[in-house]
């Protein structure tokens, strides 16, 4: 029989945990010839989550645990989860519901006909509607900056085969763009698009930080355009310098007594350069924070304890 891992990463999901174990197990009810086993990894909660994992958990042995040490990101945790998952297939689950539990039959139904990969994508989302704009929007930005084709509205929700993982496990990046890395590998995906529910209960641990700490990760990990366009900005910026100062001296020298320079052209051009040369040092420094932390090798997670491993 083969066999199936859940993935579900957690933290401050005291509401949620049971129901998703429920959906989980409603799913493999229907199957007599795949076994499972439903990987919780909770990044250090700090309400009740993890007593109610280990409360589920001594009742179905197909449920097992893994808490961090700390809290270790909304990136790095996850992708740990993964890789310690044994399936010939693994599913990434979230937690707060969000991903419909029923499009697994169909992830499934796709690997068994030769897909390595299958993914879903939103298609709508009853979250905010600004919100869901802007992200896709950013998607598609992304997309066309990057050097490959990546995934659109893919948040991670997916099957990924056996053979996805060891890659993933032989590749050792301590912070891994995962959304991204599905389509670099190159392995045959299928896309399958659906409507996103609102989360049931309990508030989202996503804010601003975290938001931008994914993003600014997915451009940095597969394009170099932003290091070009400062190069290519900078340069025509210099070249624009040089023509403004050339018709300022021209204007001079015809209109010596009457032409005036001016304070706001000069204080206008110096807030203007500073500010552009500000945004690409930060820019720089992204790319630079991001070798910054391959090179300290630090694991992804320190795990505290196990349970039904």
């Amino acid at each position: 029989m083969k066999k199936i891992s859940i993935v579900t990463p957690c933290y401050n999901e005291e509401d949620n945990v049971s129901e998703c174990a429920r959906v989980i197990k409603e799913v493999f009810a229907k199957y007599d010839i795949y076994t499972y086993e439903h990987i919780f990894i909770d990044n250090a909660s700090t309400d009740q989550t993890v007593v109610k994992l280990k409360e589920l958990a001594g009742k179905d042995k197909n449920i097992k645990i893994i808490v961090n040490s700390r809290n270790f990101g909304h990136i790095r945790s996850p992708y740990y989860g993964l890789l310690q998952a044994n399936g010939d297939a693994v599913i990434l689950f979230v937690a707060d519901l969000q991903d419909p539990a029923e499009l697994i039959h169909q992830f499934i139904e796709k690997w068994e006909n030769g897909y390595k990969s299958v993914v879903g994508t939103k298609k709508t989302s009853e979250e905010s509607h600004i919100m869901f704009k802007i992200r896709t929007l950013y998607y598609k930005t992304v997309n066309r900056l990057s050097s490959i084709d990546l995934i659109d509205n893919f948040t991670g929700f997916g099957l990924f085969d056996r053979e996805v993982i060891e890659l993933l496990r032989s590749i050792d990046d301590p912070y891994p763009y995962f959304r991204g890395l599905i389509p670099d590998l190159g392995l045959k995906i299928y896309k399958i698009q659906y409507d996103q529910p609102i989360r049931r209960k309990g508030i989202t641990k996503n804010n601003f930080f975290t938001l931008y700490d994914i993003g600014m990760l997915g451009i940095i990990s597969h394009s170099l355009v932003p290091l070009r366009l400062a190069t290519m900005l900078g340069f025509l910026i210099s070249v624009l310098s040089i023509v403004v100062a050339f018709v300022y001296l021209v204007l001079k020298l015809v209109m010596w007594n009457s032409f005036s320079l001016g304070v706001a052209p000069l204080v206008i051009g110096l807030f203007f350069f500073s500010s552009v040369q500000l945004f690409f040092i930060g820019i720089i420094g992204e790319y630079v924070g991001s070798i910054h932390t391959y090179s300290k090798k630090r694991p992804l997670v320190v795990e505290q304890e196990r349970v039904n491993f």
